[in-house]
């Protein structure tokens, strides 16, 4: 069975994304990866969620711009040069990246997350304040 990913198009501004997020939390959808940059407006926020049909229909009812797409999954080498194991070939069969992200990995109960943002200081704050396990370097260790 195919990978599909689900794109839609959200507004650059304080939660947009948590519109979209929040219907498919609602319905028990659970996002497995997810890409976004601010680079354009609107953003297009990439995701593999395990049910993708359903995901359409509810953002698509929801008013959001839905688009779907086949992806390939691989697992990497998880030593240096491991991603150059699949870029090589993907180089010598002439075959272009459009985008690359990271499928949520879990370390016991825990998915961790890289979260860019524009108020770093501000951010660790609230989430220490609320309770939320932030990581250091240790993150690198196994």
């Amino acid at each position: 069975m195919p990978v599909t990913q689900v794109s839609i198009a959200v507004e650059n501004n304080p939660g947009s994304l948590y519109k979209a997020t929040s219907l498919l939390e609602k319905e028990q959808i659970n996002i497995k990866a997810i890409m976004a940059s601010s680079g354009l407006n609107p953003v297009q926020v990439h995701m593999i969620v395990d049910d993708p049909e359903r995901a359409v229909k509810v953002l698509e009812m929801n008013k959001f711009t839905v688009s779907t797409r086949e992806v390939v999954a691989v697992a990497a080498p998880d030593h240096p040069g491991g991603l150059n194991a699949i870029l090589r070939p993907l180089i010598e069969a002439k075959v272009n990246i459009d985008c690359m992200y990271p499928f949520i990995y879990l370390k016991g109960d825990e998915a961790i997350i890289i979260l860019e943002v524009d108020k770093i200081k501000e951010a660790k704050a609230v989430l220490k304040k609320h309770w939320v396990k932030t990581y250091d370097r240790e993150i690198f260790k196994s």
